[in-house]
């Protein structure tokens, strides 16, 4: 497996950890997320996003509410729900922990 095969299996694995954070910040429609990614190393396309926020809303971790848009047809927003903010710190104390540990295989 190539150096860009193993980043791209971390990223993958990353993914739901970085669009529980952006959900948390505020209720998020689809469009407002992919443009949250698309400058980052995390861009995706929505045939990617929708399954994903399906499967973290089966597991309770996000709900979503419709919204009517001056734009066109309501969109669907999407919050954290409880479980999502408990399980999104876990995560959080997992990752700055992570960091701290990885740090001491540098020296």
């Amino acid at each position: 497996m190539s150096a860009d095969e193993k980043v791209a299996a971390i990223r993958k694995g990353l993914l739901e950890f970085v669009i529980l954070k952006i959900v948390s910040a505020d209720k998020v429609y689809v469009a407002d997320i992919l443009r949250r990614l698309s400058d980052t190393d995390f861009a995706t396309q929505e045939g990617t996003l929708y399954p994903l926020l399906s499967r973290l809303r089966r597991e309770q971790l996000v709900d979503y509410h419709w919204q009517e848009s001056s734009a066109g047809p309501p969109r669907k927003y999407y919050t954290l729900t409880e479980q999502g903010r408990e399980l999104l710190s876990s995560l959080n104390r997992y990752w700055l922990a992570l960091g701290t540990q990885l740090s001491q295989f540098e020296k």
